[in-house]
C-alpha cells in the first residue's frame, strides 16, 4: 500500500499535535517551506529555558557528517528532547555516517536537515529509504504560476483578510513565485489594513506594492478576453515604456494559460454553465469560469489553436530562435495584433 504524500500541511499538522519524529530531512528548490518547518521546530519544541543546553544550530559547510552524528547522539539535559538543526545540509560531502545514523536514530533527538536549492540524488535509494524509515523526507517544490493565486488567497484568509481576484492577480504577476518575497509583500499589505475593514483592493495593492491598478497583466488579460483592442494596446504601450510594470516574459505564460484552458473549455459537455465549466477546468470557484464563457463567444476553436501556435512561435523568438534582433516589446505587439485579427 502506497504511503500518503508528505506535504507541508501534513508535516505541520503532526508537529502541532506534538507527534515528533527523530529526523526531518527538508529538501527542495523552494526555501520558504523549509524555513517554515525548521523555524517552527526551533521555536516550539523546547521551552525557552530548555534551549540553552538542548538546541544547537550547525552549518553543513562547517561540519562533516560524523560531527553531526556525534552531536545527534548526545542526550538532552533536563529536557525530553534536544533539537539539532543543520542548515546548508547540501554542502555535506559524505553522507555515509548519517545514513547509518538514520537507521538507528536517537529518539530523544530531533534532527532537522535543511537541504536547499536541490535534493538528494534519486539513485541513493538506501539513504532515501533510511530517512523515510527514521522520520520525515519532505521535498519543498516551487509553486507553478497558476498556483500562486490560490496561495495568496489562502495566506490572506489565514490572517483574517479578504482579497478580490483582481488584487490577487496583480500581486501574483508583480511578485512572481519567490514565496519569501511574496509573503513579505503580503505582510506589508496586511500591516496597513485597518482592524475594522480587512479587505485588500486594487487601490491598496497599487499604494503598498507599487503595481498600477489600470496597467497590469490582469487588465491585459481582461482586454484579451473581451476583445477590447484599444485597452490592450494602451496596456502594451505602457509595458513597453515601463518594463518593470510588465513585459513579454510575464505576458506569455498568462496568455498561454488562458487560451490553453479556453481550448479545454470547448470540450466541456455543459460549457454554458459556470459551475460545470469551473469543475471541468479544475477551478476552485465558478467566478473565473465567466472569462471562458466570454472567450468562447469571442474566439472560435480554430482561432484559439492558431493563437496557441503563435504564442509558441513568439516564445521561441523571445529566446533568439529565428529572431536575431526583434525586441521583446515588438514581439508583444505582434502577439496582441495576431490575437485580435
Amino acid at each position: 500500500m502506497a504511503q500518503p504524500a508528505v506535504t507541508y500541511d501534513s508535516v505541520m499538522k503532526e508537529l502541532k499535535e506534538r507527534r515528533f519524529k527523530p529526523v526531518y530531512y527538508l529538501m527542495g528548490d523552494e526555501p520558504y517551506y523549509i524555513d517554515k518547518v525548521a523555524d517552527w521546530i526551533a521555536e516550539n519544541v523546547l521551552q525557552p529555558e530548555e534551549r540553552d543546553f538542548n538546541q544547537t544550530v550547525l552549518f553543513g559547510s562547517d561540519v562533516n557528517a560524523s560531527q553531526i552524528v556525534d552531536a545527534a547522539r548526545r542526550y538532552p539535559m533536563m529536557s525530553e528532547y534536544q533539537v539539532l538543526i543543520v542548515k546548508e545540509a547540501q554542502n555535506i560531502k559524505n553522507m555515509e555516517p548519517l545514513e547509518k545514523y538514520f537507521k538507528q536514530p536517537m529518539t530523544s533527538t530531533i534532527l532537522v536537515m535543511c537541504h536547499k536549492n536541490g535534493k538528494i540524488d534519486g539513485k541513493k535509494k538506501g539513504l532515501l529509504n533510511a530517512i523515510r524509515e527514521a522520520g520525515v523526507l519532505f521535498e519543498s517544490m516551487k509553486l507553478k504560476e497558476r498556483e500562486l493565486p490560490g496561495f495568496i488567497e489562502r495566506y490572506m484568509k489565514e490572517r483574517k483578510a479578504a482579497i478580490d481576484p483582481k488584487s490577487i492577480q496583480m500581486i501574483a504577476d508583480a511578485i512572481g513565485a519567490d514565496l519569501n518575497r511574496l509573503t513579505g509583500e503580503l505582510d506589508k499589505v496586511l500591516i496597513g489594513l485597518p482592524a475594522e475593514d480587512r479587505r485588500v483592493t486594487p487601490q491598496i495593492v497599487e499604494e503598498r506594492i507599487g503595481v498600477s491598478k489600470d496597467y497590469n497583466a490582469f487588465e491585459l488579460r481582461d482586454a484579451i478576453v473581451n476583445r477590447n483592442i484599444l485597452k490592450a494596446n494602451r496596456i502594451i504601450k505602457y509595458f513597453d515604456e515601463n518594463p518593470k510594470a510588465g513585459g513579454l516574459y510575464a505576458l506569455l505564460p498568462l496568455v498561454f494559460n488562458y487560451f490553453q484552458n479556453l481550448m479545454l473549455a470547448y470540450y466541456c459537455p455543459q460549457r454554458s454553465s459556470q459551475e460545470a465549466l469551473a469543475q471541468w477546468l479544475g477551478m476552485s470557484s465558478p467566478w473565473g469560469a465567466r472569462d471562458y464563457i466570454t472567450g468562447m463567444r469571442n474566439y472560435t476553436g480554430v482561432k484559439v489553436l492558431q493563437i496557441i501556435s503563435k504564442i509558441r512561435e513568439i516564445d521561441a523568438k523571445s529566446k533568439g530562435l529565428d529572431n536575431p534582433n526583434t525586441p521583446p516589446g515588438e514581439l508583444m505587439k505582434e502577439l496582441i495584433f495576431f490575437t485580435f485579427h
